[in-house]
């Protein structure tokens, strides 16, 4: 493998550096006959999308080929690292090439109740087999177990969780003991009260909480993932559901209204906030930026690029640009954190050395 050499500022130090590439990784250590391949710009760890389906299409499980231009389009937009929260179908062969796909850390299939969540994505049980189900998806997973939180019930006609409160904290404690981290769905106030109050490591969108559970989160060090770009999605939602679930339908419509309000007082309070796109399905991927230019209508654009990039990276326990670190990273011409549109027209992209943009 060729020896690189890059020249500009690493962020988030803000400061003048070299570093060299060697067989895919990232040194420090200058080495001679390098091609310099970068002599000014903006250095930054490859790009963090910490919800992202790779294996997922419309309503099923996505082809090889479909998975695969799915990564490529994420690999093309910047992002190095995906935090996929759930698909029917294992992804890590796409590693296999790491100029074609990002790293995969993946939580393994969903897991929700029969006929409570979108069919065919999930692993469907019962609320005494959740423990037992959360300890298999652990195992086949890369230190993380998704739930399904809260889901419309048809029978009452509006959001409720999924889960009585008595199986959640055993679930959490079940993935604890196999090494892994629980992350959850929650659109409503119920579940989200509910799994924070018991000890759920991750939210992913959130837009139920209130300020007693924001408060319990800063105090736990919950994360929370918003997925706040897709929010738009919610009154389609709403209108498809008037006839026949008029109360759901209304309590979506609020849940959009508050959306923002909301994960800025999570914001403002100190919660963990991740970027994550909600890909796959109906969501298309390479969308990072859109997500990052929400969060920043909320905290700024360092804050916003934190999130999808060092600050997620250390929350995952991965590395960025430390000496023997994978040499995943990325190369702007203009500084991100005054413009985030210099993410969309990247002047480097290299995946464990590979140069793939």
């Amino acid at each position: 493998m060729t020896t690189y050499q890059l020249r500009g500022r690493v962020l988030p130090e803000d400061r003048p550096i070299d570093l060299w590439v060697v067989d895919g990784r990232v040194t420090y250590q200058p080495q001679a006959a390098a091609e310099l391949l970068v002599t000014s710009g903006f250095i930054l760890p490859g790009l963090v999308d910490a919800h992202c389906h790779v294996g997922l299409a419309d309503n099923a499980a996505a082809s090889p080929e479909v998975t695969a231009a799915n990564a490529w389009a994420d690999l093309a937009s910047g992002v190095t690292l995906i935090r996929e929260p759930g698909t029917p179908l294992d992804t890590h062969w796409l590693e296999d090439d790491p100029a074609t796909a990002p790293r995969i850390i993946r939580a393994g299939r969903h897991i929700a109740r029969p006929r409570r969540y979108i069919r065919g994505f999930a692993v469907e049980v019962e609320p005494d087999q959740l423990v037992a189900e959360t300890r298999r998806q652990a195992r086949a997973g890369d230190g993380w177990v998704k739930w399904v939180g809260d889901w419309i019930n048809r029978d009452s006609g509006d959001l409720e969780p999924l889960w009585p409160v008595d199986v959640v904290a055993a679930g959490i404690q079940a993935a604890h003991d196999e090494g892994a981290r629980v992350m959850a769905h929650c659109f409503g106030e119920q579940s989200v009260a509910q799994l924070v109050a018991a000890g759920i490591d991750c939210v992913e969108h959130g837009y139920g909480l209130d300020a007693t559970t924001i408060a319990r989160m800063v105090d736990q060090g919950t994360a929370l993932v918003p997925t706040l770009d897709n929010i738009r999605i919610f009154p389609g939602i709403a209108a498809q559901a008037e006839a026949a679930y008029p109360v759901y339908a209304a309590h979506m419509r609020r849940l959009y209204d508050q959306a923002e309000r909301t994960i800025g007082q999570a914001y403002a309070a100190g919660v963990p906030i991740f970027a994550g796109t909600d890909a796959g399905g109906t969501r298309r991927h390479g969308s990072l930026l859109g997500e990052l230019r929400a969060l920043a209508r909320i905290g700024g654009n360092e804050f916003a690029l934190a999130g999808a990039c060092w600050a997620a990276r250390d929350w995952l326990g991965r590395p960025g640009l430390a000496e023997g670190a994978p040499a995943d990273l990325i190369v702007t011409t203009a500084d991100p954190r005054r413009d985030l549109t210099a993410l969309s027209d990247l002047a480097l992209i290299m995946s464990a050395g590979r140069i793939v943009g």
